[in-house]
């Protein structure tokens, strides 16, 4: 992976000159895991805009032998201030590094302060959101986590379905363990986020979380979860119903289907991150369920489980290819049951690479 890391360096390094910047000092860990591999809880980056031989990385003594694997092509600095020692570097070869960008998006007002000590005639200049904007567009290796993750999840929930995991009589808790359970079980590092599961009428509310709950015979079980492998989380929600659904239950599920299956068709290369949210919305605003739809159609995922872009009426920006998106509508009548569907993809040229691969049929468990 060090080649990957390096090509994510250079490609920062043309972001860095646009900006007139001297060098970026990356203090968030998960894009100092994005440029260099480093899965430690301590470490700071500074990537030199023009010369890769002056990037440089810093960890604490906890971290020395990881450091030696995971980041063997940078020279390395071993303290525990990991950020100030490089902001002190800064400022003891400022004629190098005259205007220096922070990730102003993650660090705090006081630390500012301290940087800003320490890197002495450096100037450090709010620089947020520039390794995020490298890390919109995924890489094929980041892909291939991100549909390992995925496959993780849907083999987790046709375990749970074959082996009896969701029948009347169990509890949302229960039955939350054990889907997070078999993600293990099938690959996975640990769940990409609290898993929900939520049964009858809890399953009109977006993010319920589990509780001793017990599923009953004719209720919507809604179950949104997602894997975690080599950093990358999957997202996926599926819907079942316990036993024959009702009227009322198919009409929700299909009018719910045919929106998911709308946003996907909308999912294309340079389209409006709102009209992919329009595409989908339409389809149940013109049912009458319009104020139904409590959240927006989707969202980035990859090294966090949402990241950009947003897929909203309030989002901005363009779908571009190679990004990581969720589309995931809902329609959730309260006391009474709720639907959503959602699948991880992948933007490609024409049609989307599906990632979660679990039927979009309702399922009669």
């Amino acid at each position: 992976m060090s080649e990957t890391h390096a090509h994510r360096r250079d490609a920062l390094r043309s972001r860095l000159r646009e900006r007139d910047l001297d060098a970026l000092l990356v203090t968030d860990l998960l894009n100092i895991r994005y440029l260099t591999g480093f899965t430690g809880s301590n470490a700071a980056l500074v990537v030199h805009a023009a010369d890769e031989n002056r990037t440089v990385f810093c960890t604490d003594g906890r971290y020395l032998t990881q450091a030696e694997e995971q980041v063997p092509d940078l020279e390395r600095v071993i303290d525990r201030a990991s950020d100030v020692t490089l902001a002190q570097r800064l400022g003891e070869e400022a004629t190098v590094y005259r205007r220096v960008g922070f990730e102003s998006q993650h660090v705090t007002v006081d630390n500012r302060d301290v940087l800003d000590d320490a890197a002495g005639k450096s100037e450090l200049v709010r620089a947020p959101g520039v390794v995020e904007g490298l890390r919109l567009i995924k890489d094929e290796s980041e892909i291939d986590a991100l549909r390992m993750a995925c496959s993780a999840a849907d083999r987790a929930l046709a375990d749970l379905i074959e082996h009896g995991g969701l029948r009347p009589g169990r509890t949302e808790l229960e039955v939350a363990r054990e889907l997070e359970a078999r993600m293990l079980d099938n690959g996975a590092a640990g769940p990409s986020f609290e898993t929900i599961v939520a049964t009858g009428a809890n399953s009109a509310v977006p993010h319920h979380r589990p509780t001793d709950a017990v599923l009953t015979s004719g209720d919507f079980v809604k179950m949104d979860f997602g894997a975690l492998v080599d950093g990358y989380h999957s997202d996926m929600t599926r819907t079942v119903v316990l036993g024959k659904p009702a009227d009322w239950q198919r009409e929700i599920y299909e009018l719910v289907r045919a929106s998911q299956a709308a946003g996907r068709a909308a999912v294309k290369v340079d389209a409006e991150v709102r009209d992919v949210d329009s595409a989908a919305r339409q389809v149940i605003t013109d049912a009458g369920y319009g104020e139904r739809f409590l959240h927006g159609l989707g969202h980035g995922v990859g090294l966090e489980i949402h990241e950009a872009p947003t897929l909203s009426q309030r989002g901005d920006g363009r779908i571009a290819e190679r990004m990581a998106v969720t589309v995931e509508p809902g329609v959730y009548l309260a006391g009474q049951g709720g639907v959503r569907i959602e699948d991880t993809l992948v933007v490609r040229p024409g049609t989307p690479e599906l990632l979660t691969l679990t039927t979009k049929e309702l399922v009669e468990v």
